[in-house]
């Protein structure tokens, strides 16, 4: 049994609202749970219609899949013009997905440092979930673990602000500094290797800027 998560009765599960995913033992919606609106965090959001039980999956992730050198040459023009917003996401160290090429309902959910949802990698596939109950009208974020490059806290919050307001919103899309380059007040990069487009990529960490990335199962 999933711990806290409130699961669906036996007649809920024969009438098709949700089904069992064995793999994983979570739930899989077989039917649109949320709709996409305005959101206070940032643009548009995605916010849940009903109830939504823990550890159920809401969508694939999905958009072209592309080398990480196409996906550095498609967006550098916004990223050095100041625009953060990100529609990619890793896969691997070798494909970005590109929801803004043949994406769906998912390159809408925003990001929170106290998500209500993870997204997750199964198989190379991207997927979105729940990881606590959700309550009707919710917005449904994630972390979008956005590594950093070098920054220090006050570059990260200038350059790639939060608006979450949850209680521990680190002020910034991009993960928290380690604690021993944090009590330092620098972080010293890595050896990095240089890409198409004049960006660079830490050779032990393939993701870019701008990239979204998740946990593997």
């Amino acid at each position: 049994m999933v711990p806290n998560a409130s699961l669906p009765s036996r007649d809920q599960i024969f009438r098709g609202h949700l089904f069992l995913n064995l793999i994983g033992s979570r739930f899989v919606s077989d039917h649109v749970s949320f709709e996409i609106r305005s959101s206070d965090i940032a643009g548009k959001g995605a916010f849940a219609l009903q109830p939504i039980p823990a550890f159920t999956r809401l969508i694939e992730y999905t958009g072209e899949r592309v080398s990480h050198a196409v996906a550095d040459a498609r967006y550098e023009d916004d990223e050095a013009a100041g625009n953060t917003h990100t529609v990619l996401f890793t896969v691997d160290d070798k494909t970005v997905i590109d929801a803004g090429v043949g994406g769906n309902d998912a390159r809408f959910f925003n990001h929170s440092c106290g998500p209500n949802c993870q997204s997750r990698i199964v198989r190379r596939r991207v997927y979105l979930e729940t990881i606590r109950d959700i309550k009707a009208g919710d917005e449904l974020t994630y972390d979008y673990e956005i590594p950093r490059e070098g920054e220090d806290d006050e570059t990260a919050r200038r350059k790639w602000p939060c608006h979450c307001g949850a209680p521990n919103c680190r002020g910034t899309l991009l993960l928290p500094l380690p604690k021993r380059a944090k009590s330092r007040g620098t972080l010293k990069p890595k050896p990095v290797a240089q890409t198409r487009g004049g960006r660079s990529r830490q050779k032990s960490q393939p993701r870019s800027r701008s990239r979204k990335s998740a946990a593997r199962s």
